[in-house]
């Protein structure tokens, strides 16, 4: 415990706590729809393609407009883009309450539920700011831990969908995000680190570079993967199983808190034992549990078991992500961690699809678990292919900070 507060002290705590709580709250409003997709697919009658569809769209919105709020807070502050974008999602949230009345419309919704999963480059950067790199990892760690969210939304919104009907849970969205606004506005301050004082160029320099593409790529298995998959899992669990809407929420909580746990362990294990160590050892952990779920889809006991297991897995595997990040790019951590967001989010709207289509076109789900485990075999051999330059240039080996 001694530990943890002399880590605090080395930067803004209060900062740190907000970033958080935005990101927090952020997450749990972009997966609404995921939470409570089994009230929705009832209520327009989806077909699995349809299911698919309908989940990928806030995950592939939400990714595309990181990168636009990453360069947004270069120009404006990256406490003020938050502000923005959280009075943005305000609005979204006021939209769906009031003109969600067809499929088209809830397609829409999705875009707008993307303004949400826009937040991440940002808040990771606002939050771990103020620390210097050694502790980088653990501060990135534990505002990305705000995953957390996704767990408090498909625990909560279920619920209040069967009692209040589902459109309602967005107008309490509306009014929730208040809290995060205010939180930031009283306790947050912007950094004076790097990020602030590099020029355009330096900014956007990751997105030439091969590093920056190999980063995204194995980011859309960690980071994609976990919200992928924890937007279907309702809709996996109810179809598959048979269980209640608000049971599937639950079981889906259960592996995305695991996940959004794991995270800060991944940046703190990271920072001692190599982000490189830990992708390995994620990546392998990964292709083995999603394969292993395909070929449990008639036991609701192994499956839970196996989806936390990958879960925590995947967890690690963004913290790990993120240790490596500043490392790589300490003059632009803000926009290499949006561009990086950006295309790992993409990554996610794969696994609704993949799984709808699967379940569409060829009967089981099964299909859409083993697209998904080989491409963490692909980014495995392409991370043991790269990490031998990485630890000959910027990181020490395992993928360590150098202490110069």
């Amino acid at each position: 415990m001694s530990g943890f507060r002399s880590f605090l002290k080395t930067g803004h705590a209060p900062t740190l706590f907000a970033s958080f709580l935005y990101f927090s709250f952020s997450c749990c409003i972009w997966v609404l729809n995921g939470a409570m997709a089994p009230f929705i697919s009832e209520t327009f009658n989806l077909s699995p393609a349809q299911k698919g569809l309908m989940l990928s769209v806030p995950i592939i919105a939400g990714a595309l407009m990181r990168f636009p709020l990453g360069l947004l807070s270069q120009y404006i502050g990256r406490k003020s883009a938050t502000l923005v974008e959280m009075g943005l999602i305000m609005v979204a949230m006021l939209f769906g309450f009031f003109f969600v009345k067809s499929f088209n419309d809830l397609l829409a919704m999705g875009v707008l539920l993307g303004i949400a999963g826009a937040s991440f480059g940002v808040a990771l950067s606002l939050g771990s700011g103020s620390f210097p790199p050694k502790h980088k990892g653990l501060a990135m760690g534990l505002v990305g831990a705000g995953n957390v969210g996704t767990a408090v939304s498909v625990l909560i919104a279920p619920p209040l969908a069967q009692a209040f009907g589902w459109v309602a849970v967005y107008g309490i969205a509306a009014v929730a995000i208040s809290i995060p606004m205010i939180v930031m506005v009283v306790f947050a301050k912007e950094p004076d680190d790097l990020d602030a004082h590099a020029s355009f160029k330096e900014h956007i320099a990751c997105l030439f570079e091969k590093d920056g593409w190999a980063f995204s790529l194995i980011y859309a298995v960690t980071f994609g993967g976990f919200i992928g998959l924890c937007t279907f899992l309702p809709t996996y669990y109810y179809d598959q199983f048979g269980v209640s809407k608000v049971q599937a929420g639950q079981l889906t909580m259960l592996a995305a808190f695991m996940g959004a746990a794991v995270r800060v362990l991944g940046g703190w294990i990271s920072d001692r034992w190599g982000g490189v160590n830990t992708l390995n050892l994620v990546l392998c952990t990964v292709a083995v549990t999603l394969v292993l779920c395909g070929l449990a889809n008639g036991s609701l006991a192994a499956t839970t078991l196996l989806v936390i297991v990958c879960f925590a897995a995947l967890g690690a595997g963004n913290g790990a992500v993120f240790q490596l990040v500043p490392l790589r790019w300490p003059l632009a951590t803000a926009v290499a961690g949006s561009m990086i967001g950006e295309i790992g989010a993409l990554g996610g709207g794969l696994v609704p699809n993949a799984m709808g289509l699967s379940k569409q076109y060829l009967g089981s789900y099964a299909g859409g678990f083993y697209v998904f485990a080989g491409l963490a075999v692909a980014m495995l051999v392409m991370l043991r292919t790269m990490q031998i330059r990485w630890t000959r240039t910027w990181a020490e080996k395992g993928g360590r900070a150098r202490s110069a």
